[in-house]
């Protein structure tokens, strides 16, 4: 390779890094990407795969069973001759083979209830899958907008530097002009600092978010992330999602929310196991059928030669059907004690579903009145930002002027930071619950993750 092609190299993979360093993402990108490569999403699905080849081999066992065998005997000494029954003191060798097959004509329709169980449980398992798709989204959408709130609260933290450095570099001038004391300019990089630190304080929170959301979508190779969420969408707008009827929200939630169609699914699977076990008390009625033919050394003709082995198996030759009927008359009540069990998972599997039920009402209802509460919360925290803002806007005016002190000025400077981070943790509250319950609304929040 030249000289310039080294170079050429060079630069397309600077170019690459930069680009790939400089990807914005959205919400619903950090999601699709987090459940394409999250590995513990993988157990889940294979819990499922499982489930399906079940499903798949309780059909198969509709099916009749063929079984082939075969055989190669020496004998050695006195023995019985397989072919005449005889006694005989004779080594010789035999060859058998036979083809057997049975079907289940009648099993308490155990087979057909077991396919209907395992087909309920398969689509259990594809619900477990889908809501840990949900869980996953719901946690990188935490982790997304904990970035949005530490990123505003380094600009906040960074508007209060300026301002500082502003005022630290008056006092400097007023202090060399002899207008102030030293005193003051010490007062003054006092507070300076202080918003400093604050600065440096809310990167690293903004840092550690940052790798959250990075760990979340197990994002290999990158430590830093950019989304693309502008701030001013969040802090300038207010509510305008309407608060909707807790029952409306639940009845809506109930179906579709995956846990709750899993723990319905398995219902449904527990009471085909009840039928299973009742199964067990009636008559069982089976079909069978065989070939079987065999070759023996000792079988020969009248000049006492071998009989050849084509001949053998021709003339060897049996063959069989029948009809099989069993029926359970005493199995010491274990059958009856099956079907008290399985009544028993059957109430369990209830009772898990009404636990389940009782759980998304309670959330929902917690959303609900969050929603209410930070709806309010947000209008009267932006009220109080901008009374806050204007009441530092006099202070820092009478500052410059030389009519309150380094002290005070912080007092006012503080209260107006305290507002701003308030007002967007409040609003940014309020967008997270607003989006949780718009899932529970049956709106399209992720639409990365596929509900099939």
């Amino acid at each position: 390779m030249t000289l310039k092609n080294h170079i050429f190299f060079l630069l397309f993979v600077l170019i690459a890094n930069t680009i790939s360093a400089q990807k914005t993402w959205t919400l619903d990108e950090c999601v699709a990407y987090a459940v394409e490569h999250n590995l513990a999403l993988n157990n889940i699905k294979y819990n499922s795969d499982s489930n399906k080849e079940t499903y798949k081999q309780s059909i198969r066992n509709l099916l009749p069973n063929l079984i082939g065998s075969s055989d190669y005997n020496i004998r050695y000494g006195r023995s019985v001759n397989g072919f005449t029954n005889d006694i005989i003191n004779t080594d010789f060798f035999s060859n058998n083979y036979s083809l057997s097959s049975s079907v289940d004509i009648f099993q308490g329709f155990q087979k057909l209830n077991s396919i209907k169980a395992s087909k309920f449980l398969y689509k259990a398992a594809k619900e477990d899958v889908l809501q840990e798709k949900y869980l996953l989204a719901f946690r990188v959408m935490s982790a997304f907008y904990d970035i949005r709130f530490y990123e505003g609260l380094l600009l906040i933290s960074e508007d209060q530097v300026k301002v500082s450095e502003t005022n630290y570099n008056l006092v400097k001038r007023k202090v060399e002009l002899g207008l102030k004391a030293g005193a003051d300019l010490y007062e003054a990089e006092s507070v300076l600092l202080t918003d400093q630190l604050a600065a440096t304080q809310s990167k690293n929170s903004l840092e550690t978010a940052q790798l959250k959301l990075i760990q979340e979508m197990n994002l290999e190779g990158q430590t830093s992330i950019t989304i693309n969420t502008a701030l001013d969408e969040i802090t300038a707008t207010e509510s305008n999602s309407p608060v909707t009827d807790l029952d409306t929200i639940y009845n809506t939630a109930t179906s579709f929310i995956p846990f709750i169609k899993a723990e319905k699914l398995r219902t449904e699977a527990a009471k085909k196991e009840v039928a299973i076990a009742r199964g067990n008390l009636y008559p069982s009625i089976s079909l069978f059928a065989g070939y079987g033919t065999g070759y023996y050394e000792t079988n020969v003709d009248d000049t006492d030669h071998i009989i050849p082995f084509n001949t053998q198996f021709k003339d060897n030759a049996s063959r069989y059907v029948g009809i099989s009927v069993t029926v359970p008359i005493f199995n010491r009540w274990s059958g009856r004690s099956n079907i008290k069990q399985q009544k028993i998972e059957l109430q369990r599997a209830h009772n898990n579903l009404d636990i389940q039920k009782q759980e998304l009402y309670k959330l929902i209802q917690q959303l609900v009145q969050d929603q209410k509460s930070f709806t309010v919360e947000s209008e009267q925290s932006t009220k109080k930002m901008k009374a806050q803002e204007l009441t530092f806007a006099i202070a820092q005016k009478k500052y410059e002027k030389g009519m309150i002190n380094a002290i005070e000025l912080y007092q006012a400077k503080n209260l107006y930071t305290t507002s701003q981070n308030e007002n967007l943790q409040v609003k940014l509250q309020l967008k997270v619950t607003e989006k949780t319950l718009d899932f529970y609304k049956g709106l399209p929040v992720f639409d990365s993750i596929d509900k099939n």
